[in-house]
């Protein structure tokens, strides 16, 4: 059986049924908008699945037709004409409800496609659209889930449990009408005996929900266990952590081993009492079936279609079933890839952009106030000029708020209160396109991408020729380590021999920004990759990477603000202390004494 999470419906307030009904209308709104589309391929399958149960349901009532009609006019006349009909009748309903299933898996198969295509592509498209915060707050692992396992789930139930579903309650539908036009006493009998299974359906529905919740529950931990300690072996190893690893462990698979046991013991209640109600209808139907057929008051051929339908009848109730697993899993998964998809950018393109051609790289911070969601104010009323061309350096304490004035620059996220101007332009109201080609912003963390190192330098003008990129590479000191690699330029950056180290990554990433040629530049912790010596060798790649452009430097390493024309230190989101390196140097305020201990460090 599937697993899952939560607690049982009863359990929860009313407000959360509010927002459960919310979320399903939610759900609802997604899958209404992704079948919309299709309606007429829908009305197809429905017609498709319509006719084909018909003629499967068709086949015991002819065999009823051949017994008490057909077989009787052989044996008392010798006339074949009726049972040559009625097998001609079979034979050609059987052949033309299995080319009509045939045909409804492919248009099925279709459908399912088409609404898991588009589903996929709003999902990556949407998520990448999202601004910084959300990807911040909502893990990388939470995203991938919504695009594989989430996406199976509703996959596999658009594939096999929803088509079981309806073409079992069709199928079951048609029966009991041919049972019914048939022979009307045994139709009542089923109808009877619907009751009990209708109260076996509605107990085990009930039943998987709460059991399912559970294991799923468990299942998310002993995952979560197991990435956490493979991830962290490191750590696991150095701190001799595998014993009580061990243990944990342990107490989460014995947990998930007790909740699926449940999961069986309720298959194994359902199961046994389907079969018994099955089994008590059928004796039933041939009991009372049996004693009309001694007074004459029912044909041998009408008993024996009556017994096969009800028999046809409880046998894809199973599937029904099992159905019902699969709704649950798909449901979940449905409600959080809803959730995702209504997520709205905390930093929204401009309805009425303003085009700017060539930014000439003034920065402007006008009272500006911001905190991220937590409601921690990080600067509290910040404004500072940066002219067109000038290197500032952000330096100071973890927490001072450098980082985020680089954010607010690259419009990662925009103020509380006040504005942040390039060129004297609302970077709220500057069109996207020009804002990323005006700012760019290399981080620590220097990422590459699948393919060659020539792809990943070029990622930001990907027009670029192989000079260009050669040029940019030389630029920042990157040509040498670049051309030593197996296959130099073109050397796929995730395939054996063209792996890098963290300061080449980080060379990479400089060359990269060096092609995009930005009007303001930002480096953040830029070379806290890169050791002395290759620090040392890029000191002049930065004097060509940032000269005749506006650059903002956030560092620890005192050696890289060197370089700028001019130094803020900062401490709680305030500016203490702005003037030159050389000036600060050689006062007494913070800077001093930090350059003085960095200076002691180096002894």
């Amino acid at each position: 059986m599937s697993t899952v999470t939560g607690t049982s419906g009863e359990d929860r307030s009313d407000y959360t049924q509010v927002e459960s009904r919310q979320i399903r209308r939610r759900s609802m709104r997604l899958l209404g908008s992704l079948v919309s589309p299709l309606r007429w391929q829908l009305v197809l399958a429905a017609l498709v699945l319509v006719v084909s149960t018909a003629l499967r349901v068709l086949g015991p009532a002819l065999i009823a037709f051949g017994i008490d009609n057909a077989l009787p006019a052989v044996i008392e006349r010798m006339d074949w004409m009726p049972t040559i009909g009625v097998s001609l009748v079979y034979f050609l309903s059987a052949i033309g409800g299995a080319v009509l299933i045939a045909w409804y898996v492919v248009v099925a198969a279709r459908l399912t496609q088409a609404v898991m295509f588009d589903l996929r592509t709003r999902i990556f498209r949407h998520t990448q659209r999202l601004s910084l915060e959300f990807h911040e707050s909502y893990t990388s692992g939470r995203i991938i889930s919504r695009q594989t396992s989430d996406l199976d789930a509703i996959r596999e139930l658009l594939d096999g449990g929803l088509n079981e579903l309806v073409s079992g309650v069709l199928y079951g539908g048609f029966t009991l009408i041919a049972l019914l036009l048939l022979d009307w006493q045994s139709g009542v009998i089923l109808i009877v005996m619907g009751g009990p299974l209708m109260l076996l359906m509605r107990w085990f529905y009930r039943r998987s929900q709460v059991v399912y919740r559970e294991s799923r529950v468990v299942s998310a931990k002993v995952i979560v266990h197991f990435v956490e300690t493979m991830t962290g072996i490191r750590a696991v190893k150095a701190f001799r952590k595998e014993p009580r690893n061990d243990v944990e462990f342990g107490e989460l698979s014995s947990q998930y081993r007790a909740v699926n046991m449940r999961s069986i013991r309720l298959f194994g209640t359902f199961e046994p009492a389907l079969m018994a109600i099955s089994a008590a209808t059928l004796a039933a139907v041939m009991l009372w079936g049996g004693l009309r057929v001694a007074d004459g008051a029912l044909a041998v051929g009408v008993l024996l279609a009556a017994v096969l339908y009800v028999r046809n009848f409880f046998s894809p109730l199973q599937e029904v079933a099992m159905f019902l697993n699969s709704y649950q899993s798909a449901a979940a998964a449905l409600e959080k890839v809803s959730g995702v998809l209504e997520e709205e950018p905390s930093v929204p393109d401009p309805s009425q952009p303003v085009d700017l051609r060539a930014a000439q790289g003034a920065i402007r911070f006008e009272d500006v106030a911001f905190g991220y969601g937590d409601g921690r104010v990080v600067l509290p009323g910040f404004s500072l000029d940066v002219p067109a061309g000038q290197t500032v350096a952000l330096v100071g304490t973890t927490g001072a708020g450098k980082t985020t004035l680089a954010k607010l620059v690259s419009r990662f996220y925009d103020p509380t209160a006040g504005r942040v101007t390039l060129d004297g332009v609302d970077l709220r109201r500057l069109h996207p396109k020009d804002l990323r080609r005006a700012i760019v912003m290399v981080t620590q963390e220097a990422y590459l991408f699948s393919g060659t190192v020539a792809d990943n330098i070029a990622l930001g003008k990907p027009d670029a020729t192989l000079e260009e990129i050669q040029a940019a590479a030389r630029a920042v000191g990157a040509d040498e380590f670049i051309r030593a690699l197996p296959d130099g330029y073109d050397t796929d950056v995730n395939k054996r021999g063209g792996r890098v180290s963290a300061g080449q990554r980080q060379l990479i990433s400089f060359a990269r920004a060096f092609l995009a040629d930005p009007a303001v530049l930002i480096l953040d912790e830029a070379t806290a990759s890169l050791d002395i010596p290759s620090e040392r060798l890029i000191q002049e790649a930065l004097q060509t990477l940032l000269a005749d452009r506006t650059a903002l430097i956030i560092a620890h390493r005192l050696s890289t603000v060197a370089i700028a024309d001019r130094v803020l230190v900062m401490e709680h989101g305030r500016i203490i202390e702005d003037d030159t390196p050389e000036t600060l140097i050689a006062g007494t305020g913070k800077f001093a004494q930090l350059h003085a201990a960095w200076r002691a460090s180096l002894v």
